[in-house]
C-alpha cells in the first residue's frame, strides 16, 4: 500500500497563507481600479489569470478533458457538482463564468468583494419568491452571450457522491433556448484516491478548510466537459436529469456503469467534429 505524502511544514504553509493574502489584495485592487475602466474581454482574461495563479499558490494541479464552452453572441449554461469554495476558481482558470450564488457570498469578508467583481448572480435561497427574480436575472445574461454557471445540488459534497440536481433555475436555459454544459469536478489524491481535503461541508469553517488545503503537499483538480445538452424539446426537470446522468457517469463509472443519458443518447450542441481534449495547466509564474 502506497503511503500518503507527509503534510506539508509549519513553514510552508505560512509561506502559502502569506502569498494567498497578498493576491487576494492584488485582486480587490484589480476589482477595483481595473475592472470598471476595461471591457468585458478584458476583465475575463485577468479573472483567468488571478483564478490560475491562485491554483498555484495552493498547489492545485489542474487538468481538463472535453471542450469548455466559449464566449461570444451567444450564451451558454454551465453546471457542476460542488464540492468546496475552490469550485469556482478552478472553473474560472479555464474559462471565466457569471456564478450563480447565494447572497450571503455577497457579505463575505475579502471574497464576497471579489466574486461581486466577477459579475456574481445572487439568489436568496431561503425565499422561494425570489427564484423568479434570479431567473429573469439569469435570462437576460444568457441572452447577452454570457457564460452562467451554477451548482444545481444547491449543497456540497465530499466528492464521493452526486446529489440530486434541483431544476428550477435551469428554467432559464430552456425559455433562451441556451446549451447546457455539464462539468464533472473532482479532487483527486497523487495516488488517484478522492481527496476530501478541499470539501467545504458540514459544521468545517471557512479557516478550517483552508488549512486542510494548505497542508497538503500538492492537490490535483479534474474537470471534464461533457458535450453540451440541447435544451429544445426538454423541460427543465428532464434538462437535469439528462445533466445528473452525464455527470454521474464520468465520477463513477465503476459504480454505476453505463446509464442512459450519456453523450452517446443526448443531442449535441458542441462543434461538429470536435474531440476531447486533455490539458494540464502549469502554475503560471509570479
Amino acid at each position: 500500500m502506497v503511503q500518503p505524502p507527509p503534510p506539508t511544514s509549519a513553514t510552508v504553509r505560512w509561506i502559502r497563507l502569506i502569498r494567498l493574502g497578498w493576491h487576494i489584495l492584488h485582486g480587490l485592487l484589480s476589482a477595483a481600479l481595473v475592472f470598471p475602466r476595461v471591457d468585458r474581454a478584458a476583465r475575463n482574461r485577468r479573472i483567468r489569470a488571478w483564478s490560475a495563479k491562485l491554483l498555484a499558490i495552493l498547489a492545485i494541479r489542474l487538468s481538463i478533458r472535453g471542450n469548455p464552452p466559449q464566449g461570444g453572441a451567444h450564451g451558454a449554461m454551465v453546471v457542476a457538482n460542488h464540492i468546496s469554495w475552490l469550485d469556482i476558481f478552478v472553473l474560472n482558470a479555464v474559462q471565466p463564468l457569471r456564478f450563480v450564488s447565494k447572497a450571503e457570498v455577497r457579505d463575505w469578508p475579502l471574497i464576497g468583494r471579489l466574486v461581486r467583481s466577477a459579475g456574481t448572480l445572487f439568489i436568496e435561497r431561503g425565499k422561494r419568491q425570489d427564484t423568479g427574480r434570479a431567473n429573469r436575472d439569469i435570462e437576460h445574461a444568457l441572452l447577452a452571450g454570457d457564460l452562467v454557471a451554477l451548482f444545481p445540488e444547491g449543497t456540497t459534497s465530499d466528492g464521493t457522491e452526486l446529489k440530486h440536481f434541483h431544476a428550477s433555475l435551469l428554467q432559464p436555459a430552456v425559455d433562451a433556448g441556451t446549451p447546457l454544459y455539464p462539468v464533472a469536478l473532482r479532487f483527486l489524491k497523487e495516488n488517484g484516491e478522492i481527496d476530501s481535503a478541499p470539501a467545504y461541508i458540514g459544521d468545517l469553517s471557512f479557516v478550517e478548510c483552508l488549512q486542510q488545503i494548505l497542508s497538503r503537499p500538492a492537490i490535483h483538480a479534474e474537470l471534464h466537459f461533457c458535450a453540451a445538452i440541447s435544451p429544445h424539446g426538454l423541460n427543465r426537470r428532464q434538462l437535469a436529469g439528462h445533466a445528473h446522468n452525464l455527470i454521474t457517469s464520468v465520477l463513477f463509472p465503476a459504480r454505476h456503469g453505463r446509464i442512459s443519458g450519456t453523450t452517446g443518447d443526448l443531442p449535441d450542441a458542441s462543434p461538429t467534429g470536435s474531440r476531447p481534449t486533455d490539458t494540464r495547466y502549469p502554475a503560471p509564474a509570479d
